[in-house]
């Protein structure tokens, strides 16, 4: 039996002002007039036979009636948005757009990515390589690897590494004339800092693990800053100086012997923080999503610093 609707304009201009209990605000979500709005809601109650707002100076309000079916129809409408999405992603289905910070994109995603491209060969991916937040409403992008608190509200977020910072130098550090035994040695080592451009509090900081280690007397002033946390690494793996960083981005390089963590029974800093896979929900539906996530959980599961 075919459904009798009411005129679909008429509720997506009534659903609008009902959110904003504004015409005008309506209106600019639409992109109309606020008179063209107005009109439709008129249409709308004509249709009923029932008022569907009470009209005051300078303010909207929901009647009993408006009250009673706003949720239905904000739930359809967002019903619709939804399967608009899925079409519209299908379309271009075997392609994964993931937004990842340069530095963990560099040391840890791209060396494991020919595992995800063997198991998954009907999706192609593509990698975003930027510390800037993804605006999945506006951007091509499907999944975001982010490192810090979580704190993504209206997105599907999951810890994928939980992460702590850990000293880092090259074999060449524990030989010599004053070579690495104990945090104290570090005194007479150059230490490498990195200027971390995301959260400010999730920054990998020498002041933090020294005092945390229950060190003091070294400066932590001094020593070569940089602002991607793979250009640190390399300037450890080249013998340079000592590097805090995440232990995500180094654990291949110490499981090659690249890197040593020279201090490896020393305590370390209380973190919170994780990389986190973060998405619309609605986004997880989507195979090429859900086959990234699992795959990118299971490398996550193998990849651990002691």
């Amino acid at each position: 039996m075919a459904r009798k609707l009411p005129p679909l304009n008429a509720l997506r201009a009534f659903e609008a002002s009902g959110r904003h209990l504004s015409f005008k605000r309506a209106a600019d979500e639409l992109h109309v007039t606020p008179a063209a709005i107005s009109q439709q809601v008129k249409t709308l109650e004509d249709y009923f036979d029932a008022p569907l707002f009470r009209r005051m100076t300078r303010a909207l309000r929901l009647t009993d009636a408006g009250q009673a079916v706003m949720p239905l129809l904000t739930d359809a409408f967002d019903k619709l948005a939804e399967a608009d999405h899925l079409l519209r992603s299908r379309r271009n289905d075997a392609s994964l757009v993931v937004s990842v910070p340069p530095s963990f994109g560099a040391k840890w995603l791209v060396p494991r990515l020919d595992r995800f491209r063997r198991a998954h060969p009907e999706h192609e991916i593509r990698l975003d390589a930027t510390d800037r937040r993804a605006d999945f409403a506006r951007e091509n992008v499907d999944v975001a690897l982010r490192y810090g608190s979580g704190n993504y509200p209206g997105l599907h977020v999951e810890c994928v590494l939980a992460e702590f910072v850990i000293p880092v130098c090259a074999p060449s550090l524990l030989q010599g004339k004053r070579p690495l035994r104990e945090p104290s040695d570090l005194k007479h080592h150059t230490l490498i800092h990195l200027h971390w451009t995301g959260e400010p509090e999730a920054a990998p900081n020498w002041h933090m693990w020294l005092k945390a280690a229950g060190v003091d007397g070294i400066d932590v002033e001094h020593g070569p800053r940089f602002s991607m946390e793979n250009m640190a690494v390399q300037a450890a793996l080249d013998g340079q100086g000592v590097a805090l960083v995440s232990n995500a981005l180094v654990v291949d390089d110490i499981a090659r012997g690249n890197l040593l963590r020279p201090f490896p029974d020393a305590a370390r800093p209380q973190n919170a923080f994780c990389y986190y896979f973060v998405c619309p929900h609605r986004n997880l539906k989507l195979p090429r999503v859900a086959a990234f996530r699992d795959w990118v959980m299971a490398e996550a599961s193998r990849s651990t610093v002691g």
